[in-house]
């Protein structure tokens, strides 16, 4: 009863503004076997019959949480690979939550590094510095785009990221000179995206040089051909109306119109082969 802050006519608080000898409460007074065998004594800490106040409220501090949260992550992409290395640097650095998996870096969705900042995010909730450890770069993902992904996310969140070894070993705080960093991240990925798409159309130039077809199986054959640019040079159809004439003779498409797209490229492909062919002397 020592947080007891009744109001006048309550349990232990008479309307004489006294301490009750035994609680009263309404339900104890409703029932007559029980306002007649049960007594109910008011605590003595009270100090019953004496004027009645308020006891001090205790308080139940809050859960102490650490001025800085340190949170290790360590990863391999397979069983056979060393992780006790990256668990015993990690541990060295005082980390005081530890996050490890075998996965490899082609797998989206990383269940632990998702705990991992799941955690920071909780922390920083909290009002704690949360630093994410480590031991090297490529451990958060080896691809430019994956890291800026990781790179955003702890920014968002206000989170520190700390590498143990390599070129970028140190702390780095997205919100101050760290951010540099977390730039750097950025145009890696850019000049990633860059460097794939420059990469995706050298291949197909290549591969047209070579009379590949690009974009999947090919589902045009002569007699497809031949029927199109009937259509298309006798009777004026458009690619649409072309399109809905044919049908695909091979392959998994088999007894399907061909896409007006795929029209289109067939007569591209015969008109500039005839543009480009040499013209036979007349006779």
């Amino acid at each position: 009863m020592s947080t007891c802050q009744a109001p006048p006519g309550s349990p232990c608080r008479t309307t004489a503004d006294k301490v009750a000898l035994k609680y009263h409460t309404a339900r104890f007074q409703l029932v007559p076997a029980l306002r007649s065998e049960l007594h109910v004594a008011t605590p003595a800490v009270r100090h019953p019959g004496s004027a009645w106040q308020a006891l001090p409220v205790r308080r139940v501090a809050a859960p102490a949480v650490p001025m800085e949260v340190r949170l290790g992550y360590a990863r391999v992409s397979s069983r056979t690979q060393e992780i006790q290395s990256q668990l015993g640097a990690l541990e060295v650095s005082q980390v005081h939550r530890l996050f490890k998996e075998c996965i490899s870096t082609r797998v989206r969705e990383r269940p632990e590094m998702k705990a991992a900042l799941a955690a920071a995010r909780e922390y920083r909730s909290l009002g704690a510095k949360v630093t994410l450890v480590v031991h090297e770069m490529k451990r958060l993902g080896r691809g430019a785009l994956e890291l800026l992904k990781v790179a955003e996310e702890l920014r968002d969140a206000g989170i520190e990221l700390e590498f143990l070894t390599g070129p970028l070993a140190g702390k780095h705080d997205p919100a101050g000179h760290g951010a540099a960093l977390f730039a750097f991240f950025a145009a890696m990925a850019e000049s990633e995206r860059d460097h794939i798409r420059d990469k995706t159309l050298e291949g197909q130039e290549t591969a047209r040089t070579k009379g590949k077809a690009i974009g999947g199986v090919k589902v045009s054959d002569g007699d497809m051909l031949a029927t199109a640019l009937r259509l298309r040079d006798d009777e004026h159809l458009s690619l649409r109306e072309i399109a809905s004439r044919l049908v695909i003779r091979t392959g998994r498409k088999r007894g399907r119109h061909p896409s007006p797209a795929t029209v289109m490229r067939m007569l591209r492909e015969h008109d500039e082969q005839s543009a480009a062919a040499p013209l036979e002397p007349a006779r």
